[in-house]
């Protein structure tokens, strides 16, 4: 998935100088690691992404005095793009590289950017993000963990759920309440939490897929000190909100280069198993064409949202019907691939005889978190419905 009608001849130079140098170490990065390493590996991850920091590909959109690369959004799509489709192993660290470290150039104290932004780029930190929690779903203003100031020091006291990593983060960036009178949506400070600090306990969440990617995170009486406090105290909504959009236009470049990789994997599958029948069976056919038709609708979506993007056009609901469509094309398009496969459907990376050494089972079993995290499907489409479609929102 390319944006030619974005892509200067300067542009193609990158992408094909992108092209053989991610080629070129990837293998190398691969060589280092036991030959049956799997791209799923969490070692395997950080060890690319450790290689990635290392030869200077962070802070791609970074201003250049903040040790960035300052490219614009047309080079950060043309780097994801790339290194999705050469496989490398999706990182670990993104929400650092991504949204904090933004975030702070943004809104932190120079103290903050001093002590924080090198070693995010040098990958030294991974950071989790501490916004969910289990009593208030979707609804992120609803959250309950309060930081109460004590002097020099906030007492942070409360739960986060389905926190990404949180069992190998050195910090966590979470939302807590810090004035319980004022609305839902005041009284929300975002703060910087040590993870080796005392009163934090995290247990990872077995997922269905065998991984355990997600945790709970328990705060009891957290010390945080004053000084990691970014922006002002009962501010964090409105920084939450600005560091949400700081990915826009480039956050389902990979994704969607990864699912057309996908479709193109299942059709030449469908056309050698079960003896080549899958490839004249009609409702097999239906439903290859009917992702063959989703990739192509997420593309035209995703040159728009750039293009906007590119333009400086304030962020509007694409995001909604973008993220809505992703996940449910995803989960269509391999739920056929259970069914492409039949029994062998059954068999997950520790099969050694698993088709795609057992990915397919894997991404499958995966996906359904997908309708889930970043805001479900039923938040997405009231988005959609009130802010695109202007309906009428239903009685409370």
């Amino acid at each position: 998935m390319t944006f030619p009608l974005l892509e200067t001849l300067d542009d193609a130079a990158f992408r094909a100088t992108l092209r053989v140098w991610f080629r070129d170490n990837l293998a190398m990065v691969t060589a280092s690691f036991p030959p049956d390493v799997s791209p799923y590996d969490l070692e395997f991850r950080r060890g690319w992404e450790d290689h990635l920091c290392g030869t200077g590909w962070s802070g791609l959109s970074w201003p250049v005095e903040h040790g960035g690369k300052g490219l614009s959004l047309g080079r950060q799509a043309i780097f994801l793009e790339e290194h999705a489709a050469c496989g490398a192993p999706l990182p670990l660290n993104a929400i650092a590289h991504g949204i904090l470290g933004p975030t702070l150039i943004q809104y932190g104290t120079p103290a903050q950017q001093q002590r924080f932004l090198p070693r995010i780029l040098s990958n030294q930190d991974i950071w989790c993000q501490g916004y969910s929690e289990p009593g208030a779903g979707s609804d992120l203003a609803a959250l309950a963990t309060r930081a109460v100031r004590d002097g020099d020091v906030y007492r942070v006291t409360g739960q986060k759920i389905w926190t990404s990593f949180a069992h190998l983060a050195d910090w966590c960036f979470l939302l807590a309440r810090t004035d319980g009178a004022a609305a839902r949506h005041r009284g929300i400070s975002f703060l910087l939490v040590d993870m080796r600090s005392p009163g934090i306990t995290v247990r990872p969440i077995r997922q269905m897929s065998g991984e355990a990617d997600f945790s709970e995170v328990f705060l009891d009486d957290v010390q945080v000190p004053v000084e990691n406090l970014v922006g002002a105290e009962n501010d964090g909504w409105r920084i939450a909100m600005a560091a949400a959009s700081f990915e826009r236009g480039t956050y389902f470049v990979p994704r969607l280069v990864r699912l057309q990789a996908e479709l193109i994997e299942l059709a030449r599958l469908a056309a050698v198993s079960a003896g080549g029948r899958h490839a004249a069976s009609p409702a097999i056919r239906d439903r290859l064409a009917r992702s063959f038709i989703d990739v192509n609708v997420l593309r035209l979506h995703a040159h728009r949202a750039l293009a906007a993007a590119m333009r400086g056009e304030a962020p509007g609901p694409e995001s909604s019907y973008i993220k809505l469509l992703w996940s449910e094309a995803h989960q269509r398009l391999l739920d056929l691939a259970m069914d492409v496969l039949g029994r062998q459907g059954a068999l997950g990376p520790q099969e050694p005889t698993a088709p795609k050494r057992g990915g397919w089972q894997r991404d499958y079993l995966w996906s359904r978190a997908e309708t889930i995290l970043a805001g479900t499907s039923e938040i997405q489409r009231n988005i959609i419905a009130e802010r695109v479609l202007g309906l009428p929102r239903g009685a409370a």
